[in-house]
């Protein structure tokens, strides 16, 4: 907690409180520069400073940085400009005391880490751990839900930890192509929905200028004055345009991406939610998300078509591609049945085209589910664990930089217990698209096995108030159910898992933490029957195998699984 003229600022909440304690809203950029000047009072920032750092890769021009300015002055009653001082010719300062005291929500929470830096301190293993007065650098997300997941330090990492499959030739060898964001336009007009309409340019541009191999040009504000707006020095290579569109049960977002030399569509994503959510930041967000996925999916489709050649397996066509997308869906959604149907799928369009890298990347990821659904033998999964490996390493080598091959070998790291080589993975993932769901979820699961269920909850929790891919909903669901009853929370963690239950049934094993909840809650006959619903899904589950393998895992989650187990014991799953 930052303490300053009477002020209290908790970057983990993205929460500013004034003396009377009441909670004073700021914009998700305002509140990133107060961070940054809170974190290092007394120092001079430069306007250039000030844009790189709360606009990472993103254009913009100074009138973005002065209304900032206002807004904090605003908002801490500094009217006479006493906190936030203008150095003639050198820039901004805060020119008053501040001091850091702990906060006990956030020593437990500790959630509030940027996407751009991965900072992990499990019991078994070390990464990065960065400096309080650093957090402000890298995240524009807000509140709890803040992720420990993408690029930056961890970025560097993943290139020496996959080195032997990362080439960096490959993935800095050109030059970011350059994408503008035009101003999102309200249909309907109202003041309501214009207001709506650029909060969500906003936040899309953010999240488009943390994917990176791209560069963004953000659009001029309504504020900004002809001499202030910075005018492109680069035509862009792509143009994004959207139309929020109001009736009476819905606000639906309309997104385009359009090739400036040709003028022709290279994607359309629409998405729509409930207009009555009371939520309007979850409204927001959800919007943003439900573009930006395929949006960034797409871009990434289209920079590594051109990177890679016919040879080596560029965008899947024709067969290929409707065989991916059913098998994507099995993958996601997934029972016994059809995960047999998905692995017969693919391995037949596989033996027609053995040269086809996606093909390879499917089954992979088939594969590991499998694996971590243990619906293999022991024999089966070394098999397949080992003709995955071999698969993914090769499409490393082919297409370093693509999302689906950096989900699976995500996917694969995680199944076979190389928990902080996932993180850094996923993060690489989530450097080309900071909405996708899964690479969170597996995130989560990471943190998990290292002991970090206060950060896995709030990936989690990140990964539903995205909801994208939506297929993939019942993971981070079950995940977030799973999280809160290691933390010996039942009554959270059951709302979670039944939505989980309601999208798929997966294994059986969401049965049987549901079981666990209920037990520690005291409602014995339906620990019960969860239970037996469980062991009908995954028959012949005992206490000794229905924990994961604890290769690689904190002592406490060890000791917090074992609790859980003991809850499904006494629901009744056979101990042995």
């Amino acid at each position: 907690m930052f303490c300053f003229a009477g002020f209290e600022l908790d970057p983990q909440r993205a929460d500013l409180r004034g003396p009377d304690g009441v909670a004073i809203r700021l914009r998700p950029k305002t509140f990133e520069m107060l961070r940054l000047f809170a974190a290092n009072a007394g120092r001079v920032f430069s306007k250039q400073e000030l844009m790189e750092a709360v606009w990472p890769n993103v254009h913009v021009g100074e009138d973005s940085l002065f209304q900032c300015i206002r807004e904090i002055r605003t908002a801490i009653g500094d009217d006479r400009r006493q906190v936030i001082k203008l150095v003639s010719g050198r820039g901004y300062l805060m020119a008053v005391d501040v001091s850091v005291v702990p906060d006990g929500r956030a020593a437990t929470t500790d959630t509030a880490l940027p996407a751009r830096v991965e900072r992990s301190q499990p019991a078994s293993a070390e990464l990065v751990a960065e400096p309080a007065s650093s957090r402000w650098l890298v995240f524009g997300m807000r509140g709890p839900a803040a992720v420990a997941a993408v690029a930056g330090l961890c970025a560097i990492i993943g290139l020496a930890v996959a080195a032997p499959v990362f080439r960096p030739g490959l993935i800095f060898k050109r030059t970011p192509p350059v994408i503008a964001v035009l101003p999102i336009t309200a249909a309907s007009g109202d003041p309501a929905s214009a207001a709506m309409a650029a909060e969500i340019t906003t936040r899309l541009t953010d999240g488009l200028a943390k994917i990176e191999n791209i560069r963004v040009l953000a659009p001029p504000s309504d504020a900004a004055r002809p001499e202030q707006a910075s005018a492109p020095s680069t035509q862009p290579a792509f143009i994004v345009r959207g139309e929020l569109q109001r009736s009476p049960q819905s606000l639906t977002l309309l997104a385009r991406v359009i090739n400036t030399a040709t003028s022709e569509v290279q994607s359309v994503a629409t998405v729509s939610v409930d207009i009555n959510e009371p939520d309007v930041q979850l409204q927001q967000s959800r919007l943003v998300a439900g573009v930006g996925h395929p949006l960034a999916l797409r871009l990434n489709e289209l920079l590594e078509a051109g990177e890679s050649s016919a040879a080596t397996g560029g965008v899947p066509t024709g067969s290929a591609r409707v065989v991916i997308e059913q098998a994507v869906a099995s993958i996601n959604q997934t029972t016994r049945e059809r995960f047999g149907m998905a692995q017969t799928m693919l391995q037949n369009a596989l033996a027609a085209e053995p040269d086809n890298v996606d093909l390879g990347v499917a089954l992979a990821a088939l594969q590991m589910r499998g694996i971590q659904m243990a619906w293999y033998g022991p024999d089966e999964a070394i098999t397949a664990e080992a003709r995955a490996s071999a698969s993914l390493e090769r499409a490393l080598r082919v297409k370093p930089n693509s999302i689906p091959v950096l989900e699976t070998y995500c996917r694969f790291l995680s199944a076979t217990n190389h928990f902080v080589e996932s993180l850094v993975t996923c993060a690489r993932a989530l450097s080309f698209d900071p909405w996708n769901g899964l690479a969170l979820y597996l995130v989560g699961l990471g943190q998990i096995h290292l002991g970090r269920f206060e950060d896995a909850l709030a990936t989690f929790v990140q990964a539903d108030r995205f909801d994208t891919p939506q297929v993939s909903r019942w993971t981070w669901l079950l995940g977030a159910g799973y999280a809160n009853m290691l933390m010996g929370r039942p009554d959270d963690a059951v709302p979670w898992l039944q939505r989980s239950i309601a999208i798929t049934a997966a294994s059986g094993r969401s049965h049987m933490d549901l079981a666990a909840a209920y037990q520690q809650m005291g409602r014995i006959e339906e620990a019960k029957a969860a239970v037996q619903e469980g062991l009908k899904l995954r028959p012949g589950t005992t206490g000794l195998n229905v924990g994961p393998p604890m290769k690689n895992t904190s002592p406490v989650f060890v000791e917090a699984a074992d609790r859980m187990i003991k809850l499904m014991v006494a629901a009744g799953l056979p101990e042995r």
